[in-house]
């Protein structure tokens, strides 16, 4: 198609679309958990009244015609009832993806086989041994018989995770938890480490739901504050952040979700907590479309705020460490305005968690005009990072954050779809996945498939998660890259494309003001010009440095990227003139006029990173603009230092 006819168009808000589905089948369950807000007996009268079959296949239909394309299974136990079967088979046979959440005791062959489908099942274990996880379920033989569906899954090649239920009976033996998890499968995670009350108001339920809480600060152990990830929340300003805002407690919330909850009785909302009959809709005396499009809007307008709420939690200085939604006060004292006193806790320990973090493992650090926020799992200490990162080190984020935290183990990636490959030359092979970037460090010998680094980056390489083979070389120090590649060049040089930017191979110096640009590739004099100009003008850096098109001027910025002058700074200076080196018997400054000698010049020099098309517009436009703006010239020069008179009068 012709350029003439493209146009890049940016959507701030989506449709209001019911694009996932949460169905629970049933609440009863074979298992008696210590811990469960949801079970009902085996021979609960409530059966009768489950939705059929057929009702729950013609409300998939409904919500699939209105944009559905992804269920998640739960319940009480999906598969106690006897049409499981054919349940799974047209859920997972019809929508793009599916997740199913099971104890495991019931899968079959056939069962394993459907769910080999494309989606994700997640099997519960309450314990490492038989005794504590029958301890917990309260039913025995039901450890053997989840360890043999995990056999079934594995033998159907279904892929499915293992999820950890920590509570106060089984944390002793946590760790060994992990360990047959690990052993089950290449997946594990850990389900909600606090526990919520009955959905009943059940007195009995509730006090043995209680005795199984952990201690706040196991909790935060066990689910700690990701910082970055919270704070690019609140900047996003979004929806759940802002929940309890305003005058109705639900609205942020309501106003832009994409998914709904159906319990099995055929009652509809917004979300699987809510368990407040006002706030459900029944869809065997209505339809689909009216809940969506009617019922749940409406309800944003339901739950008022009371003067109780605005003086306990809409006031509270832990408010951000609070992980509180208004729905578990309904569930604590069916009230959806009263605090949780646990969550208080959790909450302070939450903060107490974020301080040591703040201290001990983030660290902050700016290059041109960009602040580079690093978080490591493992403590950054004064000598983590090599000594001139002190020059760039900062206290605060600025308007262009980058975001990079360190892990220090290999995520497992078998079976993982990683996208297409677009780059593969070692050390590097680069893979692009629905926006997001996937870089494998791969091994330079012929065969060998062994990886000593992964990385994930958003579209914009803005943020980022590095995966380290092992905390060795952290621990030793002395870094000479933030990101600890072999230059932090590799990241940098694909942001800067956004920032109006790029790195050229050049020294920067600032000469009475002037800010002075010496390109050349290596041996072209960058590293002889620093060491003649060194105490008549500032040595932003002999290497590598930093363009940016600013507002007012063009500007250029030192970096740590140094050559043989370990001189460097943090500064910048406005651009006055661009200079290629010719190193001669003269020293001499000549014009450049032709626009496109300067550009194969400059692209000559230019620091590249993984080279795409979005790159390669970005940066030419930029160095158009460039060529356009700033004086060039060839500058031949000798070791004399008679060159600095010439550079003085420029």
């Amino acid at each position: 198609m012709g350029q003439e006819y493209q146009e890049k168009i940016k959507i701030n808000k989506l449709a209001r679309l019911p694009l996932e589905g949460n169905i629970d089948l049933t609440y009863r369950c074979n298992n008696n958990c210590l811990h469960c807000w949801l079970r009902i007996p085996l021979d609960s009268p409530r059966k009768k009244e489950e939705l059929t079959f057929v009702q729950i296949k013609e409300i998939a239909d409904e919500a699939r015609n209105m944009g559905c394309r992804r269920w998640t299974i739960s319940g009480g136990e999906p598969m106690l009832r006897q049409d499981s079967l054919e349940i799974f088979d047209y859920i997972t046979g019809n929508f793009s993806s599916y997740s199913i959440n099971t104890n495991g005791t019931l899968i079959s062959p056939k069962i394993a086989k459907i769910l080999k489908r494309k989606g994700k099942t997640m099997v519960a274990i309450y314990g490492a041994t038989a005794q504590i996880h029958d301890h917990i379920t309260r039913n025995p033989g039901s450890f053997e018989a989840t360890i043999r569906g995990f056999r079934y899954l594995k033998e159907a090649g279904a892929c499915f995770a293992v999820q950890l239920i920590p509570m106060k009976d089984n944390y002793h033996q946590f760790q060994d938890m992990v360990k047959l998890a690990k052993s089950l499968s290449n997946y594990y995670r850990i389900g909600a480490p606090w526990l919520y009350l009955c959905d009943r108001a059940d007195n009995k339920r509730n006090s043995e739901i209680k005795r199984q809480r952990l201690a706040p600060a196991e909790v935060v152990e066990l689910d700690k504050p990701d910082l970055s990830y919270e704070e690019w929340m609140n900047e996003r300003n979004s929806d759940c952040q802002k929940a309890g805002s305003g005058e109705y407690l639900f609205a942020p919330c309501i106003n832009n979700r994409r998914d709904f909850h159906l319990d099995p009785y055929g009652g509809m909302t917004f979300c699987c907590f809510i368990k407040d009959p006002d706030l459900r809709y029944n869809l065997l005396k209505g339809s689909f479309k009216d809940c969506w499009e009617n019922f749940i809007p409406s309800l944003a307008a339901k739950v008022k705020i009371t003067e109780s709420y605005k003086k306990n939690c809409g006031s509270c200085d832990l408010r951000e460490e609070c992980r509180v939604c208004p729905v578990f006060a309904y569930l604590e004292h069916r009230d959806f305005n009263k605090k949780v006193e646990y969550l208080c806790a959790v909450a302070r320990e939450n903060r107490k968690f974020k301080e040591n973090w703040g201290k001990n493992h983030r660290r902050y650090f700016k290059i041109a005009d960009i602040t580079i926020l690093v978080e490591s799992d493992l403590p950054i200490q004064d000598n983590t990072f090599h000594t001139k990162f002190k020059l760039f080190a900062t206290e605060a984020k600025g308007e262009d954050v980058i975001s990079i935290r360190h892990h220090f183990s290999l995520p497992d990636l078998s079976g993982k779809d990683l996208g297409k490959e677009v780059y593969r030359k070692a050390p590097w092979a680069i893979y692009k996945n629905n926006g997001s970037w996937v870089y494998l460090g791969i091994s330079p010998v012929r065969g060998d498939k062994s990886l000593h680094r992964v990385a994930a980056f958003n579209s914009g390489h803005t943020r980022g998660r590095i995966y380290n083979n092992g905390g060795e070389a952290f621990l030793k120090g002395d870094s000479h890259s933030l990101t600890l590649f072999s230059s932090d060049q590799i990241l940098l040089a694909r942001v800067l494309a956004d920032k109006q930017g790029c790195y050229l191979h050049s020294c920067g110096v600032n000469l009475e003001g002037k800010g002075l640009l010496f390109v050349g590739h290596s041996e072209a004099g960058k590293s002889t010009m620093a060491a003649m100009l060194k105490g008549k003008a500032e040595i932003l850096c002999d290497d590598r440095m930093i363009i940016r098109k600013r507002p007012k001027d063009f500007m250029i910025y030192g970096t740590w990227s140094h050559g043989d002058i370990p001189d460097i700074s943090p500064n910048s200076a406005a651009l006055r003139a661009i200079m290629f080196l010719e190193k001669a018997d003269l020293n001499q400054l000549i014009p450049l006029k032709d626009k496109k000698e300067i550009t194969i010049r400059i692209l000559a020099c230019l620091v590249r990173p993984l080279v795409t098309v979005d790159w390669w517009d970005k940066t030419l436009v930029l160095i158009e603009k460039l060529v356009s703006r700033v004086p060039c010239y060839v500058l031949k020069f000798d070791k004399s230092g008679r060159v600095v008179d010439i550079l003085k009068k420029l």
